[in-house]
């Protein structure tokens, strides 16, 4: 009994050390772009949208926002091309279909590829960004225009609506 614990304690070490730390990725690597939604008549006051959904041009609704309630979210960027376009709907009257309202934001950029680890692989970092709107419910958005988007730890975007 105790030969067999012996032989799987050392197997198990084995193993273990065997791992470099460069094995686990622990950083987010592409980040995504963070909106903020606002309540117009009172720019400093978050206002969630009712009735949310998210897609990006020619895909299916992003499932994690599909009919929910939030008051940001956060939005991958594609990193093989230098444009994003998303179409957000919302329905601030009841639920019914009849009463969604859409909008649709193109997000335009460049990319830049960074290495980041061999466990992380490579980053995109979104450069020169600059972001439309069509005349939906979004009635304006700050900043028009950002330097990079490099991480996800506050709002890039806020929306007021």
């Amino acid at each position: 009994m105790n030969k067999r614990f012996l032989i799987l304690l050392i197997f198990t070490l084995a193993i273990i050390s065997g791992c470099e730390k460069d094995d686990i990725c622990l950083l987010p690597t592409t980040p995504k772009l963070i909106l903020r939604f606002y309540d117009k008549a009172n720019p400093t006051t978050l206002k969630s949208v009712e009735s949310l959904s998210i897609w990006a041009e020619g895909k299916d609704t992003i499932s994690k926002y599909r009919s929910v309630v939030l008051d940001s979210v956060a939005i991958p960027l594609n990193v093989n091309t230098t444009q994003t376009v998303y179409h957000l709907k919302a329905n601030f009257v009841d639920g019914n279909m009849a009463n969604n309202t859409s909008n649709t934001i193109t997000i335009n950029y460049n990319t830049i590829d960074k290495y980041v680890s061999r466990s992380c692989g490579f980053q995109t970092i979104f450069n020169s960004v600059t972001i439309s709107s069509n005349n939906g419910w979004i009635q304006s958005f700050t900043p028009n225009s950002l330097t990079t988007i490099n991480n996800e730890a506050s709002a890039h975007v806020q929306i007021f609506h």
